[in-house]
């Protein structure tokens, strides 16, 4: 079956007109992030896109001054961390004013968020906090996007969380979870499958880790998903057991590379965007990941099979 992108469905005629154009599935994107700002203006790589966190960038001064020169190179996503969408209360309407504003100006080609909770009763915590996946929790969150949706008039993408740890009240696997919440609110996934290797691990252990990520992408809808994540992790030990860390801090681990190879074999009209946000490298090192990332998918659509070793001379970042 020939997987279809999600297309948008809350943009007016007069917005349509004024939207970046989606970037190509052939080229991957980075994201824009402060030390790189003179660099990457000064060498222009040959990249696909670029994100920006949209909480950076809501406010004036250089950051600004940086994304409006950026944004006449290359098409731009804007990934918000700050909506709390996962969570029983509405989005901050104070934020949400402060994305609109931002999209507004920017008029991105992509607008995501995550599927997490960030504060209650006024109070606000520097993380993305997991849910239980419930009937309740999907009608908050389906409410909650189509809030964001209307102000933003947009689809938006929801991401995959990385977990440390489950609910006994789920009743709903997380896969499912998000499949019903695209069917119902009219958004798109943003599959990160460092997330759904991690989450994996965490969960069941570093045997039956590959074959359980496996599944979780076998069970999504055809054309559920608009863009994909890679990301690097950490591997922690916690009183023997080893626990992964979504850190965003190195290269893309070879499990996470191989559930990419099946990811865009399944949603080949999806982007792709390397994550890379603590421990940063130099600009070329970041880029040279992404070209990498550019490769595998490439392999991964010809008729290599699946398991079939990356080039050893596709030289990486150290």
């Amino acid at each position: 079956m020939t997987d279809q992108a999600p297309m948008p469905s809350r943009q007016p005629a007069e917005a349509t007109a004024q939207i970046a154009p989606r970037p190509s599935p052939e080229r991957a994107g980075i994201g824009l992030r402060a030390p790189h700002h003179h660099a990457l203006l000064e060498t222009r790589p040959a990249i696909g896109w670029l994100e920006i966190h949209a909480e950076n960038y809501m406010g004036g001064g250089a950051p600004r001054h940086y994304l409006e020169q950026a944004r006449a190179l290359w098409p731009i996503s804007v990934h918000g961390v700050g909506l709390g969408l996962g969570g029983s209360e509405p989005p901050d309407a104070g934020h949400l004013d402060r994305l609109a504003t931002l999209v507004d100006w920017l008029q991105p080609a992509l607008v995501s968020e995550h599927l997490a909770w960030v504060g209650v009763d006024g109070r606000y915590y520097n993380d993305l906090l997991p849910l239980p996946y419930t009937a309740d929790s999907l009608d908050h969150v389906c409410r909650n996007v189509g809030i964001v949706q209307d102000r933003l008039q947009r689809s938006i993408l929801i991401e995959n969380p990385a977990t440390y740890l489950r609910f006994r009240e789920s009743q709903i696997a997380e896969a499912e979870f998000l499949s019903r919440l695209v069917e119902r609110s009219g958004c798109a996934m943003l599959c990160d499958v460092n997330n759904i290797y991690v989450s994996s691990v965490n969960h069941v252990g570093l045997e039956a880790a590959p074959a359980v990520a496996a599944a979780y992408l076998d069970s999504l809808p055809d054309g559920i998903v608009g863009e994909i994540h890679l990301a690097g992790h950490a591997e922690n030990d916690a009183d023997g057991r080893l626990i992964l860390i979504d850190d965003h801090g190195g290269l893309v681990a070879e499990p996470v590379w191989d559930l990419y190879a099946a990811a865009v074999r399944r949603f080949p009209r999806a982007v792709t965007l390397l994550e890379w946000d603590s421990n940063i490298p130099p600009l070329d090192h970041l880029v040279a990941e992404a070209a990498h990332a550019d490769r595998r998918r490439a392999a991964a659509l010809s008729a290599a099979t699946p398991d079939s070793a990356p080039d050893p001379s596709d030289e990486r970042a150290a």
